[in-house]
């Protein structure tokens, strides 16, 4: 056993199996195969017990070498869909995607050309980077759902995005608004949540369910789907009727606190009791206790990022809680990020490469007009004056909808190339049949892949992306913060594996862009990033992260980045664009005869993330099947028990999941996100099981029922019905 170790090697690197990257020690033999992973003490998250309740980082073991992976470049041959493929090599790979692409731009024009992203564990300013140079405005991904919607009604409001803390020597009262720590990937946030829960520090969770974060709270309130809007309004009547608000701050840094005092005097307690189902006395009570507590932090999730037409609103309603609260950027509050020390995102994605004539091509004229380079331009006017510019390409991203519209009909332009980087569209987009349909028509779909995935199955070509261990990584927050995480790879990428980034430089180089990609590899690249920092991508690899001491209350010296200076309770950009300048809620309908349940999707299980991971057989045995979850009352009601498997119907389509009993509101499903068969054929009709259980059967992204603001759709109130699956499920 001595001379075993001795033979082992040990080296730094980080887990990529979700988007926190944390330091890990690998340990390899003389064969350079993986021994041991440990989470690494001197290296981001700087505590072993955070990833020691992780169960997805010690899966790295079954996924480097799993007999899955993708390990060469495939070109179909056969039908699309059919499952018949050639291997090919790289360079292969790279010229004829690189000529038919350039055919494709002659015949149709660069915005022929889409791209699709999703999970945060990879580095996105490349591809951004390529999609700019070439010409072409359309990046679809999952963004309009899932953090865009915090960044833009945080700058809108503030001047630039927020860090809400959790600090338990500083923060008296967390809030925890839409998400569920307990089982998403935040696992330092969750022990860190836990710690501030054992010094009785006050929790408020907001959730239609009793999650295992809801245990912690000395305040659960199960709101009903889709009106969060209207209990932010109503925390904010109390406030404002009981003077309980920061007379100084509000006096001296908010503008159209009294526009804003009159839009909630309608929100009595009483009155959004009757809209909510949270009581009245519990909305007054968590008022009182979020206001008189110095300080106190909201933290917001995908709850509200998915809620659709009143996402906006809802988001701008809490943002002026913490305003006028005066939790806005002090210790345990708030944090007002600062730019970031290192090079940021906007200036790697070159985004002042493409054309005015082709960012007005971006598809949606005339729809969702913040979410478009026009609201970016107008917003970008005030956040330069603090010397700060939030990353564009995330924040001018197509609506999917309309994108597989473009593939479909060719209105307002055929879209005929498509290029998918860490994500999977048939799971991770609404209405996968309009998806599926869509990629059909594609003249070349490229997916850079780990794993042979159901949008894999019907690419042109699959090429072999490396993953933890195999490639170093920075996470930058999109550039929004003065902060950076990550490191280098334990040794380079198995058999014809390749970095991401390869990818995107050598399609760059091939395409006439080789002026701007001057870096032989990524670490030139990071070297180069973190070269305004004065730090080196080797320093930078051995702490693991980049994150210099915070400077509070900057606003006393420069203000806010917003047109008036000040907090903008009362937005004048959202008033100069055609939207409601004040918060303000609309009526959901999240029922009706024929489906009298809601339905909330998007719902995360550890240790799966998104749609990944369903191939790992230690995860399976643990969590072999989806679960829908709903009440007692509800399942008695219906007739169905525990453990019964079960159609979940929206009038979209139907997939069946098994049943699970619930502690959460009645009349309300619950079902997992991202679900599909690894081991069934990867084939067309079948793909991988795709239509059995995954979610987004279920939804929809028509564009006629999105916010209008930025185009959030609905994942989280949707009208639904549930019973009992008594015919065969395709198991």
């Amino acid at each position: 056993m001595a001379a075993e170790r001795q033979m082992q090697r040990a080296r730094k690197s980080n887990c990529h199996l979700c988007g926190y990257f944390c330091g890990v020690e690998v340990r390899v033999d003389q064969n350079e195969r993986i021994t041991h992973i440990l989470p690494d003490p001197d290296r981001y998250p700087c505590d072993p017990a955070v990833m020691g309740r992780c169960q997805r980082f010690v899966a790295n073991r079954d996924l480097i070498d799993h007999p899955a992976r993708m390990n060469a470049p495939l070109k179909r041959v056969g039908k699309r869909g059919s499952g018949k493929w050639q291997r090919v090599s790289w360079g292969h790979a790279m010229a004829d995607i690189a000529k038919r692409l350039t055919c494709q731009k002659e015949t149709y024009g660069a915005e022929s050309l889409a791209t699709c992203i999703s999970a945060p564990h990879t580095l996105y300013w490349p591809l951004h980077r390529f999609l700019n140079l070439w010409g072409s405005p359309n990046n679809v991904g999952i963004g309009i759902v899932c953090w865009n919607p915090r960044i833009w009604v945080n700058s809108l409001t503030y001047g630039w995005p927020i860090e809400d803390e959790l600090n338990p020597a500083e923060t008296q009262c967390v809030i925890i608004w839409g998400m569920n720590p307990a089982e998403s990937d935040r696992s330092l946030f969750w022990k860190t949540l836990k710690d501030f829960a054992g010094q009785g520090r006050k929790i408020v969770v907001i959730d239609p369910r009793r999650t295992r974060t809801a245990e912690l709270a000395d305040h659960w309130l199960p709101v009903r789907p889709g009106t969060d809007g209207a209990l932010a309004l109503g925390m904010l009547n109390v406030i404002v009727r009981e003077a309980i608000y920061d007379h100084a701050f509000v006096k001296n840094w908010c503008s159209g606190f009294r526009r804003l005092s009159e839009r909630v005097r309608a929100y009595t307690p009483r009155k959004v009791s009757e809209i909510t189902g949270v009581p009245a006395d519990v909305i007054e009570t968590t008022a009182r206790l979020y206001a008189s507590s110095e300080p106190a932090s909201i933290f917001t999730g995908l709850g509200i990022d998915m809620s659709g037409r009143n996402c906006t609103q809802t988001l701008r309603a809490i943002a002026s809680l913490r305003a006028i609260t005066g939790n806005m950027d002090v210790p345990g509050g708030s944090f007002i990020n600062e730019r970031p020390d290192f090079t940021p995102e906007v200036d790697l994605e070159l985004s002042h490469m493409l054309p005015a004539s082709q960012r007005a091509k971006k598809l949606g004229q005339g729809l969702f007009t913040l979410q478009r380079y026009e609201g970016y331009e107008r917003l970008t006017q005030f956040t330069v004056k603090h010397g700060k510019q939030l990353p564009a390409r995330y924040l001018t991203s197509a609506h999917p909808h309309l994108v597989w519209q473009a593939m479909l009909t060719g209105d307002p332009y055929p879209i005929r190339g498509l290029i998918c980087m860490a994500s999977n569209p048939l799971l991770c987009q609404s209405d996968t049949r309009r998806v599926h349909r869509a990629l059909k028509r594609l003249d070349l779909l490229v997916v850079l892949e780990q794993f042979m995935t159901p949008t894999a199955m019907l690419a042109d070509y699959v090429m072999p992306i490396a993953g933890s261990f195999e490639q170093p990584l920075m996470q930058m927050n999109g550039g929004v913060a003065n902060l950076a995480y990550g490191g280098a790879a334990a040794f380079p990428p198995r058999l014809e594996r390749r970095t991401d980034f390869h990818f995107w430089s050598e399609l760059g180089k091939r395409c006439g862009q080789e002026a701007y990609w001057r870096w032989a590899t990524l670490e030139d690249a990071m070297e180069e990033i973190l070269a305004p920092a004065k730090i080196t991508w080797k320093d930078f690899c051995e702490t693991g992260g980049y994150a210099p001491k915070k400077k509070y209350r900057k606003y006393e010296k420069q203000g806010f980045a917003t047109p008036s200076g000040k907090v903008e309770l009362y937005s004048a950009i959202m008033d100069d664009f055609g939207h409601d300048p004040l918060p303000t809620y609309g009526k959901v309908t999240n029922s009706n005869q024929e489906f009298p349940l809601t339905l909330a999707t998007g719902v995360r299980k550890h240790p799966y993330y998104s749609s990944e991971f369903r191939q790992l057989q230690r995860f399976r045995k643990r969590h072999p099947e989806p679960k829908a979850e709903i009440s007692s009352a509800t399942a008695a009601r219906l007739g169905v028990r525990e453990g019964d498997r079960v159609w979940i119907e929206t009038k979209q389509g139907r997939i069946w999941q098994k049943l699970t009993i619930s502690d959460m509101l009645d009349d309300f499903v619950s079902i997992e996100y991202g679900w599909w068969y690894p081991e069934k054929e990867a084939v067309e009709p079948i793909l991988g099981g795709v239509y059995e259980s995954n979610a987004n059967v279920l939804t929809s992204a028509d564009t006629a029922k999105c916010d209008p603001a930025f185009g959030q759709w609905n994942l989280r109130a949707v009208p639904c019905k549930l019973y009992k699956a008594k015919e065969k499920t395709n198991d």
